[in-house]
């Protein structure tokens, strides 16, 4: 099973395991992970699932969509590497990936 890591603003890193086909938000919420509110639930219709993607995960997570992006412009201090952890979909070759929460979502 892929390890995703959460690191939350306080810098405390969470390593869980995940599910292929699950998302990243759904993981978080699985495993207690703080800072990932998700109150939307997965529909892509908030931004409180807001992560900051790796630097070096970005290229191979890849870039949001236009509705994320969308959604995006409602998330506090959004960076290029911002993503929405409802639209991060677990596969095998993200097995290590690393995501940052931000200090607030929303």
């Amino acid at each position: 099973m892929p390890k995703i890591t959460y690191v939350d603003a306080a810098g405390t890193a969470r390593t869980v395991e995940g599910s292929v086909g699950a998302t990243v938000m759904e993981t978080a919420l699985r495993n207690n992970v703080p800072g990932i509110d998700a109150e939307c639930g997965g529909a892509c219709a908030c931004a409180t699932c807001h992560v900051y993607v790796a630097d070096d995960w970005a290229e191979r997570v890849g870039p949001a969509e236009d509705m994320e992006q969308d959604m995006l412009d409602f998330a506090s201090d959004v960076r290029a590497t911002s993503r929405l952890s409802c639209q991060i979909k677990i596969a095998p070759d993200l097995d290590g990936l690393t995501v940052h929460t931000p200090p607030r979502q929303g």
